[in-house]
This record gives C-alpha cells, structure tokens and sequence, in this order.
C-alpha cells in the first residue's frame, strides 16, 4: 500500500490514534526508514500504564455505587446486558471518551460504535471498557521509543483515560518529538478539543516540512 501510493521519507506521515498509536509505534519500530514524521494521538506506550492510570481515576472520579455496578457487569460477564452500555455512556464516555452529549455525537463517532466488532476488538480489548484485559494486556514499548529517530508528535488530552503525563514523557523519550496537550480534551480530542488539537497537529507538519 505504502509502495503503491508512493510514500516514503519525503512525504509519508504516519498518524495513529488510540489503538491506532500502538500500531504507529510497531510501525516506526520497524519500518521508521520510510517516513517523513509519525503523530500518536492519544495513546500511552505501555498497557499496564494505562490499566493503572484508568483504575486510580476511575476510583477517584466515578460514583463508587456506579462503578461497582459496572465492575459486577464484568465479572458475571454480562456485558451485553443494555444495562451496561447505559452506565458506560454518561459516566465514562461522555467524561473521558468524548465529551459531547451522546445524542449530538458526530456521525463518524456514532459508525464506528455500530460497526465496532467484538470478535476483533474484546479478544484484543478484554471484555471490560475501563481497563484492557485481552491479548494485548502486557504490551509494553516503553524502553524502545528512544530507537525512534524520526520527528514524532505526541498528543495527550487533560480528561482522556491515557495519562497525559505519560504522553508528554513519551515526546522527551524519542529523539526528535514534541508535545501537544489538549486542556479541554478527552479521549477523541480532535472532536472536543478541536481548538487545540488541529492547530498543533498542523504546525508539527508545517514545521517538519520546513
């Protein structure tokens, strides 16, 4: 695909968001000879980072009688159980996924969660929206990001399940990134942060190209 769309150093920007980062930095890991700049979008370097991350601010945020429900849900895997997307979308999407009310989610948004496809994503995820328990649970690139030599952006969001923290560590790790942080952002930060996020996203480019 790269080949056929004549990518390469000189023009081939790799952008990843959410799980979407976790392949850009496999990418780059492997391939970084053939891009220009790589953009992780709201994506730690480290699963159990994130887990222990998403725990502490759930614990700290959510109502306790609320999240005990969600954690019961789990454990009895029921999980298709209605009763469980209605908790998950006021007190956690709406909060830390995207901060816009449910109804007024953007049409892309709303695709992706009626397309989504648990045979793919709850092996890979775990069952459980508040932590991931599936095969990726261990995965872990931290020690590598300084084999990383290409200019990288980092984007983390101040209401986002991902450390921000984390994510501007990320940009001092590499040996050319940067960070952009999102104040009024979640999770999908281009949606509801989009004041902040686009900007940064276009001068990184602006300034690489330079």
């Amino acid at each position: 695909m790269r080949q056929a769309l004549k990518l390469d150093r000189d023009n081939f920007y790799l952008y990843g968001q959410s799980w979407g980062g976790l392949l850009a930095i496999e990418y780059a890991l492997a391939h970084q000879d053939h891009l220009k700049g790589l953009i992780i979008s709201n994506m730690v370097s480290s699963i159990p980072q994130y887990n222990a991350y998403a725990d502490k601010l759930f614990k700290a945020t959510m109502d306790p009688a609320v999240l005990a429900e969600i954690k019961k849900l789990e454990a009895t895997k029921t999980t298709d159980d209605p009763r469980y997307m209605a908790l998950l979308i006021p007190h956690h999407y709406e909060k830390h996924v995207i901060r816009i009310p449910y109804a007024s989610w953007p049409e892309p948004v709303q695709r992706v969660f009626k397309h989504m496809n648990p045979k793919v994503y709850v092996p890979m995820q775990g069952p459980s929206e508040l932590g991931a328990s599936g095969t990726l649970e261990h995965w872990d690139r931290s020690k590598d990001l300084g084999k990383i030599t290409v200019p990288t952006l980092t984007i983390g969001a101040a209401h986002d399940t991902m450390d921000p923290e984390h994510m501007k560590w990320m940009s001092t790790e590499v040996k050319n990134g940067r960070y952009l942080y999102c104040p009024n952002g979640s999770h999908l930060a281009e949606y509801d942060d989009p004041d902040h996020y686009f900007p940064g996203l276009i001068a990184f480019i602006k300034d690489v190209d330079k």
